[in-house]
């Protein structure tokens, strides 16, 4: 297992981190899974033993259920709760009332104190707004994340699923005010999902901001169970929930580059779906989640899947963004400023 810097901070996080939304079961989380106590603990306890150090939740994850059997599971292992970087997050609907959802400095506090008592901590290490809010003014979000950093109860901030427009606005803001920027994007990027690259890469590169990407594997997609001619079973992760959304064409075109591959390395193809994803650069850690504790095996020995120069080209060429202005005139325009 590798660890890297979050961001542009001295923080080293394992390659992979242990997501937590099948962790429960409540609400429209039953459709990713519906761990309880002994299972959790049973994830929880092999990840940790394979090195990873990084664990994510979010207060919405079946409705604060992920949070307590997170917690409970770290008492329950005796795991120093210093040798983990925990994050969390807030924004999603908590309750009926017209102000328990968003981001504002009520719903902020109030959740980031109702997130310490889940987890059963005097901390959190990472607590990350978990998309915008367009009615509460930007400044107040900061200023109460902020204050949570003075506070002692947060240690770093981030943001999860914003627009490259968002994210700038809120560094800028951040800098030229003096208060705590965010360290670190969670956002959607796979091999079958490379939106990412077209804005949000480039600000993550120049800005020295983290990387950690949810749903590697688009949802189950790229598993290994889905092929043009097994299109998944009654009853399977994406039949019941097709989410996130997939060109599943081109999908099937990457899984077809993706199985050789695979069976040349004597690896699956989930593994080096997930090995991609660790080669690139800007990522810092790759969140694998797992309902079962093969699914959870077959992710950790993504790291030691080592892909060739070569084996990146035929994987770029056959999942590539097409080109898309302002992108190609860019690219058009940089050849008299090259070093």
């Amino acid at each position: 297992m590798k660890y890297n810097l979050l961001g542009n901070t001295g923080l080293k996080v394992s390659e992979l981190c242990l997501g937590t939304m099948t962790f429960g079961g409540r609400g429209w989380a039953q459709a990713i899974g519906s761990l309880g106590q002994e299972q959790v603990d049973e994830i929880m306890k092999r990840s940790i033993d394979a090195g990873i150090n990084f664990i994510d939740t979010a207060n919405v994850y079946s409705e604060g259920l992920s949070e307590e059997l997170t917690g409970q599971s770290f008492r329950n292992l005796g795991i120093d709760r210093h040798d983990l970087v925990l994050a969390t997050k807030v924004r999603g609907k908590m309750g009926e009332g017209p102000n328990q959802v968003g981001l504002t400095r009520k719903h902020i506090m109030d959740q980031a104190e109702a997130s310490l008592k889940r987890l059963n901590t005097d901390y959190i290490d990472l607590y990350q707004i978990h998309s915008y809010d367009p009615l509460t003014p930007l400044e107040e979000t900061l200023r109460a994340l902020d204050d949570l950093v003075r506070s002692g109860k947060v240690r770093y901030i981030g943001a999860s699923n914003l627009a490259a427009w968002q994210l700038m606005k809120a560094l800028s803001y951040s800098t030229y005010n003096h208060v705590e920027k965010f360290v670190s994007l969670q956002a959607y990027y796979t091999i079958a999902g490379r939106d990412l690259e077209r804005e949000l890469v480039p600000l993550l590169q120049d800005q020295k901001v983290g990387l950690m990407v949810w749903s590697p594997l688009a949802g189950g997609f790229l598993s290994g169970k889905y092929t043009r001619q097994n299109q998944g079973e009654e009853g399977s992760r994406r039949t019941g929930f097709d989410f996130p959304p997939v060109d599943k064409e081109k999908a099937y075109d990457i899984i077809d580059a993706l199985q050789p591959l695979a069976e040349a390395k004597g690896a699956t193809v989930a593994q080096v779906a997930l090995a991609w994803l660790l080669h690139q650069p800007v990522v810092t850690s790759v969140i694998i989640g797992a309902k079962k504790m093969d699914q959870l095996e077959d992710n950790l020995k993504a790291v030691d899947v080592q892909l060739t120069p070569e084996d990146l080209q035929k994987l770029d060429e056959v999942s590539k963004l097409a080109p898309e202005y302002p992108g190609w005139m860019l690219d058009f325009t940089v050849g008299d400023r090259q070093i």
